[in-house]
């Protein structure tokens, strides 16, 4: 699973993809222990935080959330990242579902 409930509110596993043709969410990434990811790319270059004020600002639309209740809080400078939400909202919960759902419906 690319996400866990905490008592914050969800933890969010992303591996991106930066200088892309197009933003999107493409899929689930499992590294070699077993670790899943949301795949997403971003249209912007990895350089001065361009590609990760991107992604936070592609999950707070996606997400209904304002960018202020997202934080990277770990791997800011690499592909793989650990995202805070601080909102536990069914609402997220149900657009986790959507997103798997079409992520296998792709495979």
């Amino acid at each position: 699973m690319f996400y866990f409930e905490t008592n914050e509110g969800f933890t969010l596993q992303v591996k991106i993809s930066p200088n892309a043709s197009s933003l999107a969410i493409k899929g689930i990434f499992t590294d070699s222990d077993n670790k899943d990811f949301l795949k997403i790319t971003v249209v912007s270059v990895p350089e001065k935080g361009k590609a990760n004020k991107e992604l936070i600002k592609f999950l707070s639309k996606e997400l209904g959330l304002p960018k202020s209740d997202i934080e990277i809080v770990s791997g800011e400078t690499g592909h793989f990242k650990k995202i805070l939400l601080k909102n536990k909202s069914e609402q997220i919960m149900a657009k986790f579902d959507e997103w798997n759902r079409k992520i296998q419906n792709d495979s």
